[in-house]
């Protein structure tokens, strides 16, 4: 069932949006340079760094994906955020005093001075592509996730976000990203607290906070850290710690969408003061987005929930052929939730073992129908894969007289892989669709439009940073740097504006042709891992080994993006350690090609 906003909540919505891109647009017009407009004019204090780094990761995929990863797997997610704090010390040990003795416009500047032009400009394209589709991505998670809830048309919400974007950063540089994200993250702040608030007063005035917390904690969802060594775990204390480190390391020391944030600092203490202020902060926020997913899902322990969240898929599969099978699992849900509240409300009082042994059990067991609905959602919308599951199933049962047989336990194998492949499907994987349904079904009026606010806001915010970062290198990086001759200050801002409309409006483009994956906040994620190592091995010979020229970096990273990327399409790891992965793997190579290759002249050496 599509939701209709209130005008009450239309009027916070709009007044809010308006607000930001109207504020941004005054306070910074008229950049006359290029200091103003790519650095700011070096005027920014550091808790508004901070708070600009912080607004620029903290997209709508963080508040939409990570409260649905904290309502279907707990806490354990803020593992991967482990390394942030490590990271934040070492940039500001190492990075930031390179970048401002040297004063760089772009983190890839400093690139061709170490080593040569090709090298920078490899770096920045592989920025390009990498931050460009992050950018679509930014755009598109909260555009398609309103559209199907709220009803409104997917494309002109990709076009609504980007032009509110577009606006303000095109006038105003990044001086306008920043200032706005000040507000943006008041925004943020403001609704997040004011949800928590209220889904605490939601459950039973007989289940305190620290009840909830033991409920949560009964089902494993309060299991905030795992030491064990499974490569195959996504989300451990040693994945956090190592593989989080070097993605941290890569994403705020490399990747001009922040480092363009701390580089308008008014000094380099403003710099380093700012980024410890993010790092001191990004954990506990996390926890904080997590604990309202969680919250959110002891909501459920005492209230009715939907088996899927995406409400256009339970009708698609209703009027289905499976539609009889699908009602027998709610009315098996139905089942689960009465014994699952009568066992949670005697659960507060008394903590019993036993019962919690029993919540566990039902909570399983839901999860269990979840994954059921999931299957039969997409047999019922895509009629190729019911055809390649019942020919599997088929070939199984003919093979089931000898189980022992290599062939019965290959076609079992890939029977089960393509049943569990129903849950990550566009129409069936409801994570990043939990928060929103439950704002919009349960929180009162004026909070909602609170609250699509925060989400539009951090879809912006994130947004502006990007295609702010994106001008700035295809300006500085690429155009800049191959001009025959210097065509002055007015032509290289005009440049950088006509740059940012054009990837705000690639970044709409991609918006449009994007697709869900299993989970927004992870999609963002694998993304930065398949490039952030390679490139942050780049900086690491430059700082470190002097000895390597450009020719055995360049052919090594070209050699390394390769492997990284087959890695990655077969699966060789989980994504986190592609970080540390393509790291290593780049200084091996150029360690290896230096005494091969021809040597050539670098400026800096």
């Amino acid at each position: 069932m599509q939701q209709t906003l209130d005008w009450i909540d239309w009027t916070v919505l709009i007044v809010t949006l308006a607000t930001i891109v109207g504020y941004g647009t005054w306070k910074t017009r008229g950049s006359k340079n290029v200091q103003d407009y790519v650095r700011g004019g070096n005027t920014t204090k550091w808790w508004t760094i901070g708070l600009s780094v912080m607004a620029t990761q903290a997209s709508a995929i963080t508040f939409l994906s990570t409260t649905g990863q904290a309502f279907s797997d707990g806490m354990g997610f803020v593992q991967f955020y482990f390394g942030l704090p490590i990271a934040m010390v070492i940039i500001c040990l190492v990075f930031i005093p390179l970048y401002h003795r040297l004063k760089v416009y772009t983190a890839y500047e400093f690139l061709e001075n170490r080593f040569d032009l090709k090298t920078r400009s490899l770096t920045a394209i592989l920025f390009l592509i990498q931050r460009g589709l992050a950018a679509g991505i930014t755009i598109f998670a909260p555009a398609i996730i309103l559209s199907v809830v709220l009803g409104w048309n997917i494309v002109t919400l990709n076009v609504v976000i980007g032009v509110l974007v577009i606006i303000y950063t095109v006038s105003g540089g990044t001086k306008a990203v920043t200032v706005t994200q000040k507000q943006q993250m008041f925004v943020i702040f403001a609704g997040m607290l004011a949800a928590l608030f209220i889904i605490i007063n939601l459950i039973p005035d007989e289940v305190s906070f620290t009840d909830a917390i033991d409920i949560a904690g009964a089902t494993g969802k309060m299991e905030v850290l795992d030491f064990s060594f499974d490569l195959e775990n996504r989300y451990t204390v040693w994945t956090g710690l190592i593989g989080g480190t070097f993605l941290m390391l890569s994403y705020f020391g490399t990747d001009q969408s922040q480092v363009q944030r701390y580089l308008s600092g008014k000094s380099m203490k403003e710099m380093q003061m700012g980024l410890l202020f993010n790092g001191l902060l990004k954990v506990p926020m996390q926890f904080f987005i997590l604990l309202v997913g969680v919250m959110v899902f002891v909501f459920y322990q005492f209230n009715p929930s939907p088996l899927n969240f995406i409400d256009a898929s339970t009708q698609t599969v209703l009027a289905s052929e499976y539609g009889d099978d699908y009602r027998m699992l709610q009315d098996k849900q139905e089942v689960v939730f009465s014994k699952k509240q009568n066992v949670s409300l005697e659960f507060s009082k008394s903590e019993d073992p036993i019962l919690k042994q029993e919540l566990f059990k039902l909570d399983s067991l839901e999860k269990t129908y979840r994954q059921e609905s999931k299957f039969l959602i997409k047999k019922a919308v895509d009629p190729d894969y019911t055809a390649d599951y019942n020919k599997l199933k088929n070939e199984v049962e003919e093979l089931s007289s000898n189980p022992k047989s290599e062939a019965y336990i290959s076609k079992s194998a890939e029977l089960i892989a393509l049943y569990n492949d129903a849950a990550k499907d566009t129409q069936t994987n409801d994570r990043d669709y939990m928060f929103i349904r439950f704002i919009l079904n349960h929180l009162p009026t004026g909070l909602i439009g609170l609250l699509l606010a925060v989400i539009l806001s951090a879809a912006m915010s994130s947004t502006a940073s990007e295609i702010n970062a994106l001008a700035t290198i295809t300006s500085i990086d690429l155009y800049g740097r191959n001009l025959k001759e210097d065509k002055g200050e007015e032509h290289m801002v005009k440049m950088t504006k006509w740059f940012t409309l054009g990837w705000g409006i690639i970044a709409i483009i991609i918006a449009c042709f994007a697709d869900l994956a299993e989970n927004l906040i992870q999609l963002v994620n694998i993304i930065g891992s398949i490039f952030y190592g390679n490139v942050l091995g780049i900086f690491l010979l430059a700082f470190f080994f002097k000895h390597i020229k450009g020719n055995a970096v360049f052919v090594g990273a070209l050699i390394t993006q390769l492997i990284v990327i087959i890695g990655w399409w077969l699966d060789w790891m989980p994504y986190l350690w592609l970080n540390l992965f393509g790291c290593i793997l780049v200084i091996i190579i150029a360690h290896i090609l230096q005494p091969i290759l021809p040597k050539t002249r670098t400026n800096g050496n």
